[in-house]
């Protein structure tokens, strides 16, 4: 089912200096001077299209830096004068949303922090009736397609036109290499819902490091996002949040001149023409193993009500471990990545114990 959003296309209210789309600029605005000489900087680069700076922040704990606070609009608003760049900044409340555009602030966005709280969007949705100014929601904390949803949903009921996401990870309990873990399944599934809404990508928050932020910048473009939001700071060994991840204005420009910019689609009848075949091939076996799960399945119920009639339960486990490593071993000689493998079989052993579970609550319920 497709999202109903009223909003406008990208082109129409975001001027793109250069391509992909850049949003840049430090985590926070510490200093006036810090402020206007990173943002010279990423102007100088000809890359960047909006100026970012962090004016409030939300901090885990009580003490640590929570942003400069109204003063750093000031700020803001003397860099837009001398570069030229528009500018945009986080709003976490009604009064940061008045205070934002009373300094002429071009562009808001919704931290993954207020996503997560509905009251908190509604809020911020409710200062934004009757105001005509772009707005870009990020992701919520918490890998939770519904609460992103919902708050670009609130947004755009308030009238807001000139909408976008920003796709910048998500928390999780397993360790990796990221600070936030992509999870791009979830970006993938909002751009299917709203193919209309722009989605960008926030290496910054995803990586956690600089280090990382050229390879997940590459691979938000190769999924089609429009833009990138990346941090930029005039010397990140010092700043006073997210050192590690932001970066120089000159590694900025040095990141997006290596990336590679790739068409969502293209014109060359021979290319059309031989991508179709392949997805007619790919289109015939996907309806050989929907077929064949269909004949797995039947097999599957059988079994339920044999288990039935004999009082066996449902779950043995020594069977399961026994498909997994048969599978996986299989799975692996046809070169296919295990966690692919074991979560596809953990899909379809949690659909044959849901189907078992019914015939077993059959017999209960005529019981």
């Amino acid at each position: 089912m497709k999202l109903n959003l009223n909003i406008q296309p990208l082109s129409s209210w975001m001027k793109v200096s250069s391509e992909p789309l850049i949003i840049s600029g430090p985590c926070s605005a510490e200093t006036e001077e810090q402020l206007l000489a990173t943002a010279h900087l990423v102007k100088n680069t000809g890359k960047v299209s909006v100026l970012r700076a962090g004016i409030w922040k939300p901090r885990t704990r009580p003490g640590e830096f929570e942003g400069i606070g109204s003063i750093g609009l000031q700020w803001l608003k003397r860099a837009k004068e001398e570069t030229g760049l528009p500018t945009a900044v986080e709003v976490a409340t009604a009064k940061h949303v008045e205070e934002a555009l009373a300094a002429g602030v071009d562009i808001l966005w919704i931290g993954a922090r207020s996503t997560v709280n509905p009251f908190t969007v509604q809020e911020i949705a409710d200062a934004l009736q009757g105001v005509d100014v772009p707005v870009m929601v990020k992701n919520p904390i918490n890998p939770d397609l519904a609460l992103w949803i919902g708050a670009l949903e609130r947004i755009n009921r308030a009238g807001i036109t000139k909408l976008a996401a920003i796709h910048r990870g998500f928390s999780s309990f397993e360790k990796s290499a990221y600070r936030n873990e992509p999870m791009w399944d979830l970006a993938i599934h909002l751009k299917t819902l709203a193919p209309e809404l722009p989605i960008l990508n926030d290496p910054s928050h995803i990586c956690g490091t600089r280090d990382l932020i050229p390879y997940i910048s590459q691979q938000a473009l190769d999924l089609d996002m429009q833009g990138l939001m990346i941090e930029s700071h005039i010397d990140p060994s010092v700043a006073w949040t997210d050192a590690k991840q932001q970066v120089t204005p000159a590694a900025l420009a040095e990141i997006v001149n290596n990336l590679t910019i790739r068409k969502a689609d293209s014109s060359n009848p021979e290319f059309t023409d031989k991508l179709q075949g392949l997805r007619d091939s790919i289109d015939r076996i996907d309806d050989q193993i929907l077929q064949k799960l269909g004949e797995r399945m039947a097999l599957v119920e059988k079994i339920g009500e044999y288990k039935r009639d004999n009082d066996v339960t449902i779950l043995q486990v020594n069977r399961w471990e026994e498909i997994l490593e048969k599978r996986t071993a299989l799975a692996s000689a046809l070169k296919l990545e295990k966690d692919f493998t074991e979560k596809v079989l953990e899909l379809i052993h949690g659909e044959s114990i849901r189907k078992q579970t019914e015939i077993m609550n059959a017999k209960t319920e005529l019981n």
